[in-house]
């Protein structure tokens, strides 16, 4: 209730604003388990999706957002309930295996989940090489994967800056890539890193970005600082 309700709010009003062309939502199945997976070049990436798919897609959020206090974190806490995010411990040892879980789950319960196969988001523009959670999650759900590309949302707010700007985006869904009986007789670890680097292609495809060749690593910060 509270999603949708988000939704019709907020989909016009974003609509108004940054005026997102979107194309292939045509390939995002109606109902049942799906992957979306996506380029990443701004914190604002997922609330894109989220608004401009046609079905709800849920995505992980650090669970502090969901945990503050006062009216603050009461503001935090309704926004990303609003929208779908899930709640998961990012700094906790585990926290790539929980983060892999829980969208399993989500899966399992005929959810469409959004992921970033780069890990982060991409910092100078580039497409970084993928890491095999993705292939993790479709092969063992048994569920499509639908390759997107963003476009422009990194200019909406770069790092460093506070307001948002007014930039127009855009949004591209590829068709599915199946992994039903596919990768039959391959070992495991070679079925995943060659259905990474399938999805890697489709987004390559679509974004047109330039290929780093290299996995993508959160930037160190000293003790208490917070990425922008």
């Amino acid at each position: 209730m509270l999603y949708h309700l988000s939704r019709f709010v907020l989909r016009p009003l974003a609509r108004a604003i940054w005026r997102p062309t979107v194309t292939g939502k045509e390939h995002i199945p109606a109902e049942g388990p799906v992957i979306i997976a996506s380029n990443h070049l701004s914190f604002i990436d997922s609330i894109t999706i989220i608004l401009v798919a046609p079905r709800q897609v849920a995505f992980l959020a650090k669970a502090e957002y969901f945990t503050g206090s006062g009216v603050r974190g009461a503001l935090s806490r309704w926004w990303f309930e609003s929208i779908g995010m899930i709640p998961v411990e990012r700094d906790d040892h585990r926290a790539a295996q929980a983060s892999l879980d829980i969208a399993y789950d989500a899966l399992q319960d005929g959810k469409a989940f959004g992921i970033y196969p780069e890990g982060t988001r991409s910092r100078d523009g580039r497409l970084y090489r993928g890491k095999t959670g993705v292939a993790w999650l479709a092969l063992k759900a048994g569920c499509p994967i639908v390759p997107a590309a963003l476009a422009g949302t990194q200019d909406i707010q770069p790092v460093g800056t506070r307001i948002p700007r007014v930039r127009k985006v855009s949004v591209q869904f590829g068709e599915p890539i199946q992994v039903g009986g596919r990768f039959d007789g391959m070992p495991m670890g070679r079925a995943r890193r060659v259905l990474t680097d399938e999805v890697m292609d489709a987004v390559h495809a679509l974004s047109g970005q330039e290929l780093a060749g290299v996995y993508n690593e959160r930037p160190k910060h000293p003790p208490g600082a917070t990425e922008a």
